[in-house]
């Protein structure tokens, strides 16, 4: 093998492959993991080409120093799948795919390891119920270690480790008290007997007829065949993917199946639903990828993913990018939503690349939500996407909410007071609904207790030293905190400008909201639900479940709460402070308020009580709020579509986003304004319109100052072509710490 050479994928900004020599005795193979070189360091890179020459020269060829052998190679697809995302995403392949797999996997010094028989614990029944009580109440790393073992089927000890540095020896001494017991298990083993679907499970709840003919297309497809499975939100569509992956998985007992999810609190109840389903599916058929995971459970689910023992992988975006060898259908869930889409790294939409994997491979995939982004209608609309519809909700007697909609100038007009922001006829639905016994929702998205701490004397406004933004209060925590840079400070006694000791909060967040609602709906049991709320792990789920178990009466919170719960019991949904997102510069906020808007109105109302959606506003008017109340999507989606149009707006158009961060304003402004001097001459330059450089929205974020050059055109090619092309003079212009190409931008 002296002769024998393989080009490497290396995660580098670079988009060439690096030729080493092969002189090792095992054969190489593409896909094949490998530990190479690279300049002063020693990095795990992709054989993606194997060859008998180079042009490198002999003196400067390197050899590659190991394999990962009990890794099997990633498929030719899955590297035709990084690749194209790298050429479109406007990247190098090693930044796609290196990155796309489990850390452990990028460190060749825990191979070994992360192959070895390593020791697993789960704990007993009688662990479960006398180990929390058994702690002392301030060892916080031994509640996370308990807690982690009650979380999962089992826990390795290198997980463990990374939680508690003696887990060892806490795992001696509670295997002693009989609490725990050992698993031994191979994480990298790969059961080549996954059972098909089992018989004799329990029955399927009933479908509508809207619901059966939707599977039965679904089930039906044997080759590519993008579906757009629209439903009104307690449709049932979790129902139809439920149904379709039963099909699959009965008629193909090595099928493998992909459910994205756009947020990570909404896997756990995916995941109890799909396994109460499959119940008789092996353990580890069913698993979970996303970025909350610790490495090792990570690694271990994308192994099995990997080495298809996994059946069914549910995950946020970055599961796209999972290795899945008999992948036979893709379901994106709520795929209009925008958390989808990447925002640093590799900038790339999981719901776009879904749609390309689909049709790399040859097979189904789904696209279900209430509310479809407009590129998605618009497919449906041209026939590229068949779309499946269901018009009612799966519950009987279960009807979509009645929208009205508060004018807060007529209240205000007619005397009508308000309570902290709350209108008076909400106030009086929520004390109705908790004289009932049900369960009211109040959404509003924005957190802390108020966005901005003021001084009435001198017009103080407390800000962030490091961004150009106001620093919000929050109250229960007595600090200003940045919400871009994570900047914190307790809260000034008095002005620091003029020494004023009278300065307010203006405006509300969640914490006002949840505070105020304790005051004017007495004996009311609220709840807030936020990302200050849920920062410890486990801490969403146990929050939802309270919402489940009854034991709330009032539920405050963010996006997190609007979409994908079932919650049963909530009748009333009360919406502050949407009217903002109607005057935005971003041409997408209108279609994304719709969608926010209709998914938490779809919370109220799901189990058969009527249900009814309050929204405050100063614009009762507007078209949106209009189509809103009658729930007309349709209507809606097609008049935006047609405004978008005429306007020149993306689907209609492509665009490409080039931003800069640098020391001052000045630094990336220039930097943008060579570049699109330069981009003028290249191929495809003529059809493609380069706007003016203009300042971020919120210009600097932890001292840096950021702009940013928007880039459009009406065919797809030109603009990728001149993309491309301009890749190498952006990477030969200096004068700024950082810049990025965003392809399809959600934020213009």
């Amino acid at each position: 093998m002296t002769n024998l050479f393989v080009r490497v994928a290396v995660d580098q900004p670079m988009a060439v492959l690096f030729d080493y020599r092969y002189t090792l005795a095992d054969a190489p193979v593409v896909g094949m993991l490998v530990q190479v070189p690279f300049g002063r360091r020693e990095v795990v890179g992709l054989i993606c080409e194997i060859a008998h020459s180079s042009d490198v020269p002999a003196g400067k060829l390197r050899d590659v120093t190991s394999i990962c052998d009990r890794c099997a190679p990633l498929s030719e697809a899955w590297i035709a799948l990084t690749s194209f995302a790298a050429d479109y995403y406007q990247r190098g392949l090693g930044e796609v795919a290196l990155p796309a797999l489990p850390q452990v996997l990028r460190d060749a010094s825990r191979w070994d390891r992360l192959f070895a028989v390593e020791p697993h614990f789960r704990i007993l029944p009688g662990g479960r119920a006398q180990l929390p009580d058994a702690l002392p109440a301030r060892a916080s790393a031994l509640r996370r270690l308990a807690d982690a073992l009650a979380e999962q089927p089992s826990l390795a000890l290198s997980d463990a480790r990374a939680l508690h540095p003696k887990a060892s020896a806490t795992f001696d001494d509670w295997l002693a008290h009989g609490w725990i017991e050992t698993v031994t298990a191979n994480i990298a083993e790969h059961d080549a007997n996954a059972p098909a679907l089992p018989t004799g499970a329990a029955p399927l709840p009933l479908l509508t007829d809207e619901q059966r003919d939707a599977v039965d297309a679904i089930s039906g497809a044997r080759e590519f065949a993008p579906f757009l499975l629209h439903g009104v939100t307690g449709s049932g569509k979790t129902e139809v993917y439920l149904h379709a992956l039963a099909a699959l998985l009965a008629a193909r007992p090595d099928a493998q199946a992909l459910v994205l999810v756009p947020e990570i609190n909404l896997t756990p109840q995916f995941e109890v639903a799909f396994r109460a389903r499959f119940a008789a599916l092996a353990d580890g058929s069913i698993v979970t990828m996303h970025s909350g995971l610790a490495e090792g459970e990570r690694a271990r689910n994308w192994l099995a993913a990997h080495t298809g023992s996994a059946r069914i992988v549910l995950g946020t975006r970055l599961a796209i990018l999972s290795s899945m060898p008999t992948l036979a259908i893709i379901v994106v869930d709520e795929e209009h939503d925008p958390a989808y889409k990447q925002q640093e790294g590799l900038r790339y939409s999981a719901r776009d690349l879904a749609v390309y994997r689909a049709k790399q491979l040859d097979i189904p995939v789904v696209l279900g939500s209430a509310t479809p982004s407009l590129e998605t209608w618009w497919q449906a609309e041209q026939g590229r996407y068949t779309r499946l519809t269901l018009t009612r909700r799966a519950v009987a007697d279960a009807a979509l909410p009645s929208v009205r909609l508060i004018d807060l100038e007529e209240e205000r007009q007619r005397g009508r007071a308000s309570v902290d922001g709350l209108a008076g006829p909400l106030i009086a639905a929520l004390k109705l609904r908790l004289e009932r016994g049900e369960q009211s929702l109040v959404f509003l998205n924005r957190r802390g207790y108020a966005p901005i701490l003021s001084c009435d004397a001198c017009g103080w406004v407390a800000g962030c030293p490091r961004c150009s933004a106001y620093a919000v209060l929050h109250k229960p925590e007595r600090a200003l905190r940045c919400h871009h840079c994570g900047w914190e400070s307790r809260i000034p006694k008095s002005c620091p400008e003029c020494g004023n000791i009278d300065i307010a909060p203006m405006g509300r967040g969640t914490q006002r909201v949840e505070e105020t609602l304790a005051s004017v709906v007495p004996g009311a049991r609220v709840l807030r639900i936020d990302a200050d709320s849920t920062r410890r792990k486990g801490s969403a789920q146990a929050l939802f479940s309270d919402v489940h178990a009854g034991e709330v009466d009032i539920l405050v919170g963010t996006q997190m709460i609007a979409k994908g719960h079932d919650f049963r019991r909530v009748t009333l949904i009360g919406v502050l402070n949407a009217d903002t997102a109607l005057f935005s510069h971003d041409f997408r906020a209108s279609e994304r308020l719709f969608a926010q808007l209709t998914q938490v109105s779809g919370r109220a109302g799901r189990a058969g009580l009527p249900g009814e959606v309050m929204i405050q506003t100063r614009y009762a008017r507007h078209a949106l709020y209009q189509a809103l109340g009658r729930q007309d999507y349709v209507g809606f989606a097609n008049s935006t579509l047609a405004e978008r149009r005429d306007a020149r707006l993306p689907p209609f158009v492509y665009q490409a986003m080039l931003r800069a961060e640098g020391r001052t304003l000045e630094a990336a402004l220039k930097f943008l304004e060579e570049a699109a001097a330069a981009f003028a001459p290249l191929p495809g330059a003529d059809r493609v319109t380069v706007y003016d450089a203009v300042p971020l929205t919120i210009v600097k974020v932890f001292n840096v100052h950021r702009a940013q050059l928007l880039l459009e055109s009406a065919s797809r090619g030109a603009l990728q072509a001149s993309l491309h092309a301009w890749q190498p003079v952006l990477r030969s212009l200096r004068g700024v710490l950082r810049w990025n190409v965003e392809v399809d931008p959600l934020d213009v």
